[in-house]
């Protein structure tokens, strides 16, 4: 692996629990959170809309994968998600010189794709929490999470065909190719588990399909919707590709270091199921003697059962995530993450938007590489 001049100058980020801290952006806290309300309050009532055209049990089993009600059917205020793709969606008509409601159909179309694949995902990746709460197919068992994901993304591009224009119909082309791409990611992401050693561009490669696909739609689908020509949509999707990479990066941080109270999910949760991840791939590809020491011993994990590596401590897990820090794992991911967000933020320069509007898309770019869960 090579590394860049400002990798090898960088410090390493800390502990467990910390964040990633991109070049210390000033994060404007009070911003950043209204533009999310509004994504998710203006979004909310047509995603609730929608689910409720499905049919019984799978709108009940919608509405508590959304944290709208708890396993018991009784009404909740559980964690529905972070809706960063709603908001950019917003702010993308908005790009386009539009109203923000012009992008409501593209911002449900988008969060309905990326909960289609939070269903399935979780189900092949056996995990059994979400949003602090139990995942669907641990509730409703394994055939309901699939169904339920299959008529999240049906509805996704019925909510945008539905308008019958000829924008919406530009729209559900880019929907439908990033979702084509997330599922590219996802398969890659899978097979990944059973490779011994995966390079670090097929590792981005991977995630650039499974997250940065999807973003990228997100944040040009309202410009869409409004109206802008191609070169304008896709210099938006150019923003949220390298976006989503940033984000995938800061993800991979979290899913070794990530603190559980805030994450939502176990510690070191990517261990647990072998992921490939940017950290591990970059630790394998350094070289050196943690880094050899690592590569022994994640071969030896891959030839064990999965309940032989669900009995292994917390300390057996620290131990790797030690090795995978030593090798240098952490720090080129956490420099891959600065990366990827100043090129994003580059993105921006290229088209002509409101300044408000880039302003907004400048903060909500930084939020996602200071997060921390």
């Amino acid at each position: 692996m090579t590394t860049s001049t400002s990798a090898r100058t960088s410090t390493s980020i800390g502990n467990r629990g910390e964040t990633v801290n991109p070049a210390s952006p000033a994060i404007d806290t009070a911003s950043v959170t209204a533009l999310l309300e509004r994504g998710r309050t203006l979004a909310t009532p047509v995603l609730r809309a929608a689910v409720n055209r499905l049919a019984p049990p799978m709108d009940t089993v919608a509405a508590y994968h959304f944290g709208w009600i708890d396993a018991e059917g009784n009404p909740s205020t559980g964690d529905s998600g972070k809706a960063v793709r709603p908001a950019l969606a917003l702010l993308s008509a908005e790009a386009a010189g539009a109203a923000p409601e012009v992008g409501i159909p593209g911002a449900v179309a988008v969060e309905l794709v990326h909960n289609f694949s939070l269903l399935h995902d979780d189900l092949m990746d056996g995990d059994e929490q979400r949003r602090h709460r139990d995942t669907v197919w641990k509730v409703h068992g394994p055939a309901q999470a699939i169904l339920v994901g299959d008529a999240l993304f049906a509805l996704a591009n019925e909510i945008l065909l539905e308008l019958g224009t000829v924008d919406a119909g530009r729209a559900t082309r880019r929907l439908t190719l990033a979702t084509r791409k997330l599922i590219d990611g996802q398969a890659q992401d899978i097979s990944y588990e059973h490779r011994e050693r995966v390079t670090v561009e097929e590792c981005l490669e991977m995630e650039g399909n499974k997250t940065g696909a999807l973003l990228a739609c997100a944040v040009s689908i309202g410009a869409v919707l409004g109206g802008v020509d191609d070169r304008t949509a896709d210099t938006l999707e150019k923003y949220g590709y390298h976006l989503g990479l940033a984000f995938q990066a800061v993800d991979d941080l979290l899913g070794i270091w990530g603190d559980p109270e805030a994450t939502g999910k176990q510690t070191w949760s990517d261990l647990r199921q072998r992921k490939k991840s940017l950290p591990v791939v970059a630790a394998l590809a350094a070289g050196g003697p943690a880094s050899e020491r690592l590569a022994r011993i994640l071969a030896a994990d891959a030839k064990k059962s999965e309940t032989e590596i669900a009995d292994f401590t917390e300390e057996e897990f620290a131990s790797r995530a030690a090795l995978i820090e030593e090798a240098g794992g952490r720090e080129w991911t956490s420099q891959e993450a600065r990366r990827q967000h100043a090129t994003a933020i580059a993105a921006l320069d290229e088209i002509e938007m409101p300044e408000k509007v880039r302003a907004q898309l400048v903060a909500l770019a930084d939020f996602v590489v200071v997060r921390e869960r």
